[in-house]
């Protein structure tokens, strides 16, 4: 088997501001793997929240595919061996992963959602994302995300209400909220959190740091909006503590290492009574496409990663009337 390696720059097309950080351009790695005149696409979306960087992804990569067994068809044992074969890393994993299941989707025909037996109609609608910016200028964001039913605010601003006021003069459209872990205080989370409950605002997520479980367990008992882990969940095993402080995981392929782990994670969740949710980094539409294939099985999508970029190398599935269109073409359903 051959793999090829490129880190690629991806340029959003409105600079990426949360409550800890601000971009322009995300640094991707991208694996190309090739058998049997087939190629399987996999993308790594790095993140320094989880130690990770462009290079030590990588390294990872190249170790993972030096090790894949020949036989990829019987594919979920190659996708236990690339779960455990490097400790973290775990954009890295989720690139092979995708790449491996892109290869056996295509060499067996199907897309990865039939291979899966999911249902398209089953498929939620996705939201957008308007970052931290200007009141005027999320106003803006606002007005040209207009055909999408959802939006997804970033907060943590220190001044929120402001913003959201902004958007609900312009926008009726349900809003869902991301501080990124931006409020340290529960007492004035619980406050902007009762604030936003009443101007249509769906869910919260991560509301406070990760480390703070206490005030997270708190919050949670006083919300009356659900609390949706996002930072704070990370893999399969760190479920059991996330059902004591939300009501809701964020499961991204990025964080638990691909679609074998993300898919062990959906089982978890609804065997606790979680509700879940189906998200991203900034990516290109090779990861966005591996992520949609697992959509059906969740109650929230937020797979817009492709849409915040102006230079996506890949073209991938549409998006109509707000919710991404699974094509049929096998594997990922790619083309670069």
């Amino acid at each position: 088997m051959k793999y090829q390696l490129e880190t690629k720059t991806l340029t959003l097309a409105h600079r990426f501001t949360i409550a800890r950080s601000s971009s322009d351009e995300k640094h991707n790695v991208f694996v190309k793997l090739e058998k049997d005149g087939i190629t399987g696409w996999g993308e790594a979306a790095p993140n320094t929240r989880y130690q990770e960087t462009p290079a030590s992804s990588t390294r990872a990569i190249e170790g993972i595919c030096q090790s894949l067994p020949e036989n990829l068809l019987t594919y979920t044992p190659v996708l236990e061996q690339i779960k455990d074969a490097v400790p973290g890393e775990y954009a890295a994993k989720a690139a092979v992963d995708m790449a491996v299941m892109d290869w056996v989707g295509k060499s067996l025909g199907l897309p990865l959602y039939k291979l899966w037996g999911l249902d398209p109609a089953d498929m939620p609608a996705t939201s957008m994302t308007i970052a931290i910016a200007s009141p005027e200028e999320m106003k803006k964001r606002a007005l040209e995300a207009s055909e999408y039913h959802i939006l997804k605010v970033k907060l943590g601003s220190g001044h929120d209400r402001e913003l959201i006021d902004a958007i609900r003069s312009v926008s009726s459209q349900t809003i869902r909220i991301d501080a990124n872990e931006g409020w340290r205080d529960r007492e004035m989370a619980i406050r902007e959190i009762e604030w936003l409950a009443e101007r249509n605002v769906e869910l919260i997520e991560q509301p406070m740091p990760a480390s703070q479980e206490a005030d997270m367990q708190w919050l949670k008992q006083r919300s009356p909006l659900p609390l949706i882990a996002d930072e704070a969940f990370t893999t399969v095993n760190s479920i059991y503590n996330i059902s004591e402080c939300y009501h809701g995981i964020n499961i991204k392929l990025m964080k638990c290492g691909g679609t074998l782990p993300a898919r062990e994670s959906i089982c978890l969740a609804r065997s606790l009574g979680l509700s879940i949710m189906l998200g991203c980094m900034i990516e290109s539409s090779v990861a966005i496409a591996a992520a949609a294939h697992l959509a059906p099985l969740v109650d929230f999508a937020d797979l817009d990663g492709n849409l915040l970029i102006d230079n996506d190398p890949f073209q991938g599935h549409k998006v109509e009337n707000g919710a991404v269109l699974l094509a049929n073409e096998p594997g990922l359903g790619v083309q670069l």
